[in-house]
């Protein structure tokens, strides 16, 4: 099969300014290029949240003198039919987005914005809307040298990686080549790109072993603690629901770069710097203190180095919490609770994986907040002990009060609804100033499960197998009294 792919790079300004691709492959520029956003295409969905991230990135690779910023990739159709127009097949959503900034900046004249699109409701909300907010941003940069500053580094140093091809079959197959066969990059693949550029300071071979580290993890486990655990916990703090970390919402985990001299990030980058310099040092040898926990989950990451040591932290910290083996790790070891729920008939299933990654990730939040993760004493773990119940019974009361549970009926449930024990336990954590307040709390906040709103099998709620391990996880309700008898009692 003959491939029709032609590669080229071009500049943002000879693209939407100049109708041209810089240069091919042979270093020629492609003329009189007419970009066409065909019938077929998506509408326009990037919102104002979207247009000024791309906008700050930009600001900020400019102020890092980045001689060369890559965008993204355009993919495009050329019709053999009309020799001039190219559909654009990949990164409509990009190239609008530019063609609003520069139209913001002050250029009239884009033919690009000429063409009329589809009558969808996404377009006409997002196009003008996105136009108005960076024209609101571009107008606080008072003085005008700045903003031309600016305009010339979009035009001349922001670049898209180009793909030409004759045939349309072709380009879809190159558009799911990119985004459904293992060459699209992941939420945590972007933030490692991210970070590394932030590590320019670093030795060679230092980045090096940075980056083995990080790659020596489970990717797949790795993608998972950013995007089911790290992300919800970040949001659910915060009070919001948290559905699916993509590429528009990882500037959650960029952080604080070196600089940010707000007084917040001068606040956060002095902790860090503190906690890393006595951790470095013979302080903790010499006077028996434990090192110090230079993250939390709920403030922000400091940019560079640190992040794929908040990846590592975190990693090695579920892992032990996941773990319920006698022997290893601190915190759970031999748990119970954790043996019903390590069956596998509570390991199939939407349901019962969403109520335990609501389990799991109280523990990550409670262990990060008050645990010590390393040589953590015996009232420390008494303490969790005495939580990883409550959250239990907060977790799988929900799991209890559902045949069929899926993640809009969880996150309502966390937010805060009619069903008994509804309330958003991450809030409470990240409010509570110790253990002993926290459960306090949660004492007051945890309530008995009515009888009659268990939708769960309450069956044999007294069977063990063979190795002393209840069948059923209400039986824990039952004994720890968190479930009303058959006669509401």
């Amino acid at each position: 099969m003959t491939t029709c792919l032609k590669l080229a790079i071009t500049k943002i300004g000879d693209l939407l300014l100049h109708d041209k691709i810089s240069q091919d492959k042979d270093g020629n520029a492609i003329t009189n290029i007419n970009l066409v956003i065909p019938d077929y295409q998506r509408p326009y969905k990037w919102t104002g949240k979207n247009v000024i991230q791309l906008l700050d990135d930009i600001i900020d690779a400019k102020n890092a003198n980045k001689e060369t910023y890559r965008v993204g990739t355009l993919i495009l159709y050329k019709r053999p039919e009309e020799e001039f127009k190219y559909d654009i097949v990949d990164g409509q959503q990009r190239t609008i987005t530019f063609s609003l900034l520069l139209k913001a900046i002050g250029i009239d004249s884009i033919n690009f914005l000429d063409q009329s699109l589809s009558d969808n409701p996404n377009n006409k909300r997002n196009i003008p809307n996105n136009f108005r907010t960076l024209e609101r941003r571009v107008d606080n940069i008072k003085d005008p040298r700045d903003k031309d500053e600016l305009l010339e580094y979009i035009k001349n140093n922001c670049e898209l990686i180009v793909v030409i091809t004759e045939k349309i079959s072709e380009a879809f197959q190159f558009f799911d080549s990119q985004n459904a066969r293992g060459k699209k990059l992941y939420p945590h693949d972007l933030l490692k790109a991210y970070h590394l550029r932030e590590m320019k300071g670093l030795d060679v071979v230092e980045t090096e072993k940075v980056v083995k580290r990080w790659e020596d993890l489970d990717q797949k486990e790795l993608s998972a603690l950013f995007s089911d655990y790290l992300y919800r916990i970040k949001e659910w703090t915060k009070g919001n629901k948290a559905w699916e970390l993509t590429e528009h919402n990882i500037h959650k985990f960029k952080g604080i770069t070196r600089q940010d001299n707000f007084p917040f990030a001068q606040f956060y980058k002095g902790a860090f710097s503190y906690a890393d310099m006595v951790n470095h040092s013979a302080m903790p040898f010499v006077s028996g203190i434990r090192n110090f926990n230079p993250f939390q989950l709920d403030t922000p990451i400091v940019a560079g180095k640190s992040f794929f040591d908040y990846a590592k932290h975190y990693f090695e910290i579920l892992k032990d919490i996941q773990n319920n083996d006698r022997y290893e790790g601190y915190f759970i070891n031999d748990n119970n609770i954790v043996k019903t729920l390590d069956i596998r008939r509570y390991k199939n299933g939407v349901g019962n994986r969403i109520t335990r990654l609501l389990l799991d990730t109280a523990i990550l939040l409670y262990v990060d907040r008050f645990c010590p993760t390393e040589r953590p004493l015996k009232i420390d773990l008494e303490m969790l002990d005495q939580f990883v119940i409550f959250a239990f019974i907060w977790a799988y009361s929900l799991r209890a009060q559902y045949y069929n549970l899926g993640w809009l009926s969880a996150q309502n449930y966390i937010m805060g609804n009619d069903l008994t024990n509804s309330f958003n336990i991450y809030k409470i954590i990240t409010e509570a100033d110790s253990p002993v307040a926290l459960l306090s709390k949660l004492s007051d906040k945890v309530n008995t499960l009515p009888i009659k709103s268990v939708k769960a099998k309450k069956d044999n709620l007294e069977e063990m197998d063979e190795n002393d391990i209840y069948q059923n996880y209400l039986y824990w309700f039952k004994k720890y009294k968190f479930m009303e008898d058959e006669n509401g009692n």
